[in-house]
């Protein structure tokens, strides 16, 4: 790898969202029309892929204009050099 290179991991904020705007993620699964099993998983950052309609349907619900409120990119602190 690159000398000084940090791996980055995509870091959804849906629980925190959920805890913010809801009483429950079945709330918000009303409120988005979104699968509680859906929202499950987006929200403990278990998904390999996400659905961007579903991100669209949370930004409408919650009135969010900047996607950075609901997912991010962040460093991967769990990465271990296999180098040392």
């Amino acid at each position: 790898m690159k000398a000084g290179y940090q791996p980055k991991k995509i870091v959804l904020h849906i629980d925190k969202l959920a805890r913010e705007n809801y009483d429950s993620l079945r709330d918000m699964g009303i409120d988005t029309d979104i699968q509680i099993s859906s929202l499950s998983y987006l929200a403990r950052n278990d998904r390999q892929r996400v659905d961007l309609g579903h991100l669209k349907r949370i930004a409408e619900a919650l009135d969010l204009n900047d996607m950075n409120e609901i997912i991010s990119i962040e460093n991967d602190d769990s990465y271990k050099d296999q180098t040392d």
